[in-house]
């Protein structure tokens, strides 16, 4: 999830235990889509709140992704991510409520823990954990001192219901989330549309760029598509576009987009693939289509519905979006010009 990973510190201190649910908890916290994202007015609010009211120079909310702690949100530190076996956010997340260090140099778990001994010399800490719907804990709103101290009962009260409030923003940004995606879907094939496709482009792009890993796009034109609506007519070519989309699905991986481009267009982009893999993919994308024709009623003879299929990789081949699809758009129409029913992922 992350772009780049920080790398463990040496030096002889306990790593944080891991939850008994730990892949499940990932796998919820990469559904809020909130790792690597801006500073946001919600979170800094909330962040300041506990600043105050608990009288620290530092608070923190925190994200404990697989291997790093990421703030999404921050007062009184510079840094933007620590590993997580340095987090003493990650050791929270496993706690029955808000884990309180008084004095972390009297601590056994955080005594020789490179933050503690150096910068930014944490003596104490409190953490509230961030329970989404389920009891997970995605992380915590923390607030640290660098000198040993309590935090009051009322203090630790209003940290925990700000923790909470933090939560309730991860959930509005979820639910908004799924109704973005409600209204991006193609209401006959149910995978995105072209508006969708053309947010998500660019943002995939940028994405690679920060973990500097090439994504691929195909583009993908049902070949002879009026002849099939003029034979057995405009209700079962919706079928067949319906059936395309079901291949497309079954033929790429969870991480991919799918979005139906144009009328019997479709594009999938494909993060973290090179033109080799991605032309390998459409390849078999294609195979499928041929095999699929007897699964159309009434039924087309064998072979009858294909696919020509454009490949373009981002960067070998582009350096935008603009130039991405171009470049696949230009492969898909030489795969016509050959006669369609083929995979062009280069221009050789």
């Amino acid at each position: 999830m992350s772009a780049q990973r920080t790398q463990r510190p040496a030096g002889a201190y306990p790593r944080p235990p891991l939850p008994p649910d730990e892949p499940e908890r990932l796998k919820a916290l990469e559904q809020y889509d909130i790792l690597d994202t801006d500073p946001e007015q919600a979170y800094d609010d909330l962040t300041l709140l506990a600043s105050h009211i608990c009288h620290t120079p530092i608070a923190l909310v925190s994200l404990i992704d697989s291997d790093r702690q990421w703030f999404k949100s921050r007062v009184g530190l510079e840094a933007s991510e620590t590993h997580r076996d340095l987090a003493f956010c990650a050791h929270a997340i496993v706690a029955e409520g808000t884990m309180i260090v008084n004095d972390a140099t009297q601590d056994e778990r955080f005594s020789h823990n490179p933050l503690v001994l150096g910068d930014p010399e944490i003596r104490f800490y409190a953490g509230a954990p961030l329970r989404v719907p389920g009891g997970r804990a995605m992380g915590t709103l923390c607030v640290i001192d660098r000198v040993p101290r309590e935090l009051s009962p009322e203090q630790q009260a209003a940290l925990e219901a700000l923790s909470r409030q933090v939560v309730a923003q991860l959930e509005l940004r979820r639910r908004i989330k799924e109704l973005q995606q409600y209204s991006a879907r193609d209401p006959l094939t149910g995978v995105f549309n072209r508006g969708h496709f053309d947010t998500m482009l660019p943002v995939e792009l940028e994405r690679s760029k920060r973990y500097d890993a090439p994504t691929s796009l195909l583009l993908i034109d049902v070949d002879h598509f009026k002849q099939i609506n003029d034979r057995i007519g405009h209700q079962e070519g919706d079928r067949v576009l319906v059936l395309l989309s079901g291949i497309l699905t079954r033929g790429v991986r969870a991480a991919d987009v799918i979005c139906r481009y144009g009328g019997e267009e479709f594009a999938v982009i494909l993060p973290h693939t090179d033109l080799e893999v991605a032309g390998a993919m459409a390849e078999r994308i294609r195979e499928g289509v041929v095999t699929s024709s007897a699964e159309v009623e009434p039924p087309l003879r064998a072979g009858a519905l294909t696919v020509t299929i454009g490949v373009a990789a981002f960067p070998a081949d582009a350096e935008d979006a603009e130039q991405l699809i171009a470049v696949a758009d230009r492969r898909l129409y030489a795969g016509k010009a050959r006669g369609r029913d083929c995979v062009v992922a280069g221009d050789g």
